[in-house]
């Protein structure tokens, strides 16, 4: 039986997520296969490198921090989370990312970026710890996590990368498609929540105004949102998935300075995870012995 495990972005509400990850790790529930987008790669990273924590403790230290993200980043580089220290010094030096762990580790990890040229989804798989482009893999979960308009595109091999949400927020069907027999999706909004048409459709249109697919694909992210949401509740009704989510929208800031808030998501992020985690098992079919 290969079990997947699917976790949707949504900037800080992903420390719902890392709630909900850390009380699997501590009840050694393992996965196959996982894919996450946006700050569902950047967070669920620490899944796969078995690191209980890590994101909620970084976060809380360095929220506040003009290092990490500001404004005066946005308005010198393009990037309001700074790239150097967001991707090189907190993760290499400061709060270590255990990558031996991680690529040692057999489950395969996935992270969905958008290819700005196409505006499709792109699933690259994070399994490069000998390549010689040093550092490809936490290249492509920067691109994942790099919100359109207050981020640079990221180049890769030529071509130009930004946020995975915005081609496929919640890729049920991929890890379907990876032929997982039994899939844990990870939701960070309610199960009646309905994304509306967006809001900054013309800076949009102004900032990537070479780029039209891309365009359209943000124009229409509502819809496609929507839809998965549809999906998955299908899909759950249906024992094809078990998903867990807020039962309240979490009403936390996209960049979130209060630790304190931090901290209230993370909390309720393990509560619902306790709160499933013998119907999980069940669902898993993981028995005591």
């Amino acid at each position: 039986m290969k079990k997947g495990l699917v976790m949707e972005g949504g900037a800080m509400r992903g420390m719902f997520t890392c709630g909900v990850i850390d009380v699997l790790m501590e009840n050694d529930i393992d996965f196959d296969c996982g894919v996450g987008v946006s700050a569902g790669a950047t967070f669920g990273v620490n899944f796969k490198s078995k690191q209980i924590g890590r994101p909620l403790r970084y976060n809380k230290i360095y929220c506040d921090d003009k290092r990490y993200a500001s404004l005066k980043s946005l308005l010198q580089t393009g990037d309001l989370y700074n790239v150097p220290f967001c991707y090189g010094t907190l993760p290499y030096e400061l709060d270590v990312w255990d990558t031996k762990t991680f690529y040692e580790n057999p489950m395969e990890f996935y992270c969905v970026a958008t290819d700005i040229n196409t505006g499709n989804a792109v699933y690259h798989k994070c399994d490069n710890p000998n390549d010689t482009r040093r550092g490809i893999d936490i290249k492509w979960i920067r691109a994942s996590a790099s919100m359109p308009v207050v981020s640079n595109p990221v180049e890769i091999d030529g071509d130009m990368f930004l946020d995975g949400g915005m081609s496929d927020s919640i890729p049920l069907k991929f890890m379907e498609s990876q032929n997982c027999d039994k899939i844990l999706v990870i939701e960070t909004q309610p199960i009646d929540y309905e994304k509306k048409p967006q809001k900054f459709l013309r800076l949009i249109k102004l900032k990537l105004k070479k780029y039209p697919n891309m365009i359209n694909t943000m124009a229409n992210r509502y819809k496609m949102y929507n839809a998965q949401k549809k999906y998955v509740r299908k899909q759950e009704a249906a024992g094809k998935a078990f998903v867990i989510r807020p039962s309240a929208p979490l009403k936390i800031g996209a960049t979130e300075k209060n630790p304190n808030e931090l901290q209230r998501v993370y909390d309720i992020g393990r509560k619902a995870a306790l709160a499933n985690l013998e119907r999980l098992k069940e669902y898993l079919q993981i028995f005591s012995t």
